[in-house]
């Protein structure tokens, strides 16, 4: 088969399009010949030499993917060969096939074409894990959005609307804004002319953000506690502003609200099979209803995924790009 390889870290030219081994199903595993994977940030940080894969997980790039099933491992069951299935991966979404543990497959949504599935596993699982598994967002509260218009945000307005909660976004210009709105955001926050915590505040009598979906880190450590109501929810998922950033610990105890921090590529796997479960359960029917749907940007052939991450890093896309399969 072939695949998207990075013999040397470096930029987008640094991934190949090369032949290299098929994998091998083996217990508790499913082969799955692959139809899309999607860029992930973290994709762009293993690329660079910042973001190593898990032990034992896939060299290549890929932490999505969506396409039928081809072999079933040894003890598993509740899979069979031609099913149409999208997965969460720890790696290995930029080939043409691909080895999953069976704890994280999900069959493809109803009324989802199979390659627009792969925009799906890893921002559904990041989403519900972390705005609903941990904090705990709830019908009538006040969420905000960092990055809006990303893959992240734009699953987060939608799940987030399909519960009840109200829903606040930043974004960098009219146009991601705008298709935010048509998701559902209910506030939008130019960031590059407006402060986002007064904003927010605006928004909500004073009251604040229930709970923050970050994806910058240290750069909106202060502001986002400062934007949070009382008993909020900071929940950080990203650190594109920066690992180390001051935490004001008194504002913190004032507001009786919590910061957690979470990532999902290295978590064990009855975590993950744990959390694909859930989404299972809880989002996967919003698809039937129409409540939820994938946002897909572009797509383009996977031997070119180096355009891609070139659109990616220059933040010039909406939602998700995908990764085209021979």
């Amino acid at each position: 088969m072939h695949a998207i390889t990075i013999p040397e870290p470096g930029g987008p030219e640094a991934l190949v399009w090369a032949e290299v081994p098929d994998p091998q199903p083996g217990e508790g595993e499913v082969l799955v010949e692959v139809a899309a994977s999607a860029v992930n940030r973290a994709d762009i940080m293993q690329r660079q030499g910042f973001y190593d894969p898990p032990p034992g997980a896939s060299p290549y790039p890929g932490l999505e993917c969506s396409g039928r099933v081809a072999a079933v491992g040894p003890g598993v069951s509740g899979w069979a060969v031609g099913e149409e299935v999208c997965a969460l991966l720890a790696g290995g979404g930029y080939a043409e096939k691909v080895v999953v543990p069976a704890g994280q497959l999900l069959p493809v949504p109803q009324g989802v074409d199979v390659k627009a599935a792969a925009a799906l596993p890893e921002v559904v699982c990041t989403v519900w894990s972390n705005v609903f598994m941990v904090a705990h967002l709830r019908p009538g509260e006040t969420l905000l959005v960092h990055g809006g218009s990303s893959g992240i945000g734009t699953m987060a307005i939608q799940l987030a609307k399909a519960v009840g909660a109200r829903v606040a976004v930043t974004a960098g210009t009219g146009e991601k804004l705008e298709r935010c709105a048509e998701l559902g955001a209910d506030v939008l926050i130019n960031y590059r002319e407006q402060d986002f915590v007064a904003e927010v505040k605006q928004a909500t009598g004073g009251a604040g953000a229930d709970v923050i979906l970050d994806n910058m880190g240290a750069k909106y450590l202060d502001r986002n506690v400062q934007a949070l109501a009382v008993n909020g929810r900071l929940a950080i998922i990203g650190m594109q502003g920066g690992r180390k950033g001051e935490l004001n610990i008194g504002t913190l105890l004032a507001k009786r609200a919590a910061v957690s921090a979470t990532s999902l590529r290295a978590r064990p796997l009855e975590e993950k099979a744990a959390i694909v479960a859930a989404v299972r359960e809880h989002v996967w029917p919003l698809f039937a209803g129409g409540h939820v749907r994938p946002v897909v940007d572009r797509e383009m052939p996977m031997s070119e995924a180096a355009e891609g991450h070139r659109v990616v890093e220059e933040s010039g896309h909406i939602g998700k790009v995908l990764l085209i399969a021979p």
